[in-house]
């Protein structure tokens, strides 16, 4: 059986991470905070956003590799 994603849910679901990053990078992420504490965070944030985008974009369920 096959059960890939169709692509308007791929682009649903790359659309709905691009808008939660876009606010948390807003919120959270470089250049907020106090000293060096956004870098951080800013860099933790794309680090997983672009594993889920590929994710996303691949095919490729996380949980499932371990």
């Amino acid at each position: 059986m096959d059960n890939r994603k169709g692509c308007l849910q791929g682009l649903l679901e790359l659309f709905l991470l691009n808008t939660v990053f876009d606010w948390l990078q807003d919120n959270f992420g470089f250049g907020k905070g106090c000293s060096c504490s956004g870098v951080g965070c800013g860099c933790i944030m794309l680090v997983v956003f672009i594993l889920l985008a590929c994710g996303i974009i691949g095919g490729v369920d996380w949980t499932k590799l371990f």
